[in-house]
């Protein structure tokens, strides 16, 4: 009983999910020849914003679990075929909903007029600020240095959620993008 629940719960979140997600890559470019990925080693220049160690572990941990599952083997980023990234970026929105409530009959006294009637209308408008967090996972050609490949993910950001609920979150945007990868090629 409590696997249905968990399977249901999950099913619920999935439906309700904001994912958005996009794929470019070089169409010139065999994505069969690749067989091997390693990460690029990580370089300290920018140290405004990055993921903290946890996040940066899960977030690893999914990509090389969707590339071994896609056939690749991770190596050494001398050898590697394939060299993996990924870069993070939050982005504040704002969301404005205007509608309109109480449409109907309104009956009005006019000083002169008497008893007449209209229409009644109230708009109300409510904002909304959230942040949409972006996951780009680039694939890069360890050979000729050139971006082959590149998956973005998006969603907004909540705040309050578990240790297991971040995993199953990070699980689920990176199996949404590499589901794209390798490209299919249109013929």
């Amino acid at each position: 009983m409590k696997k249905l629940l968990v399977i249901i719960s999950a099913l619920a979140l999935t439906a309700c999910s904001s994912l958005k997600t996009s794929t470019d890559f070089d169409p010139a470019i065999s994505f069969d020849q690749y067989k091997t990925f390693a990460w690029v080693e990580k370089k300290n220049d920018d140290a405004t914003y990055h993921l903290d160690g946890l996040m940066d572990q899960r977030v690893r941990a999914a990509v090389n679990n969707e590339l071994t599952q896609k056939g690749m083997t991770a190596a050494d980023p001398e050898s590697a075929d394939l060299l993996v990234n990924y870069i993070t970026k939050v982005d504040k929105k704002i969301n404005v909903d205007t509608f309109n409530t109480s449409f109907g009959y309104n009956p009005y006294y006019g000083p002169r007029w008497g008893v007449g009637w209209g229409t009644g209308m109230q708009t109300q408008t409510t904002v909304r600020e959230y942040d949409v967090g972006t996951l780009m996972i680039d694939l890069v050609d360890n050979k000729t240095d050139k971006l082959i490949w590149r998956g973005t993910v998006a969603d907004t950001i909540r705040d309050k959620n578990t240790p297991a609920e971040r995993v199953a979150i990070i699980n689920e945007a990176i199996a949404a993008v590499m589901v794209n990868y390798p490209p299919k090629m249109d013929k």
